[in-house]
């Protein structure tokens, strides 16, 4: 397990504020964000994130639905829209690419831990601790 992995299901589980995720992604280097961004677009497909996540993902990472991500996120075939939000350059969209990765995160990793996983899982992160 990385560290890393570690501070972004926190962050996804709520057991760390946003701002401490902010300020971590916004202190990595140009390549490691594309690699962090990368990563949660993984995750979320993995946690079977859905089109239908879009409108409380979007509401949850504070972005207006007018902002790349959001409409990118609101144009549905999930898979592919993570991609496109993963691979955002300018800098300004990648911080609101990382706020809304980890909102659809968030969402499905949730309903995937209700649905799967209530009665016990094998998944080392949904057995982390209180930060």
């Amino acid at each position: 397990m990385h560290e890393r992995d570690v501070l972004l299901n926190e962050l996804a589980q709520g057991l760390r504020p946003m701002s401490q995720g902010l300020a971590w992604f916004d202190s990595l280097g140009r390549e490691e964000q594309s690699e962090v961004l990368l990563f949660l677009r993984h995750h979320c497909v993995q946690a079977r994130a859905v089109a239908e996540d879009a409108p409380e993902s979007i509401r949850r990472a504070g972005l207006r639905p007018t902002h790349t991500p959001a409409v990118l996120l609101s144009r549905g075939r999930i898979g592919e829209q993570l991609g496109k939000i993963a691979g955002l350059g300018p800098v300004d969209e990648r911080r609101k690419a990382f706020r809304l990765l980890m909102a659809v995160l968030a969402i499905a990793d949730a309903r995937r831990r209700e649905r799967f996983c209530r009665d016990g899982c094998g998944h080392w992160w949904h057995s982390l601790p209180a930060a």
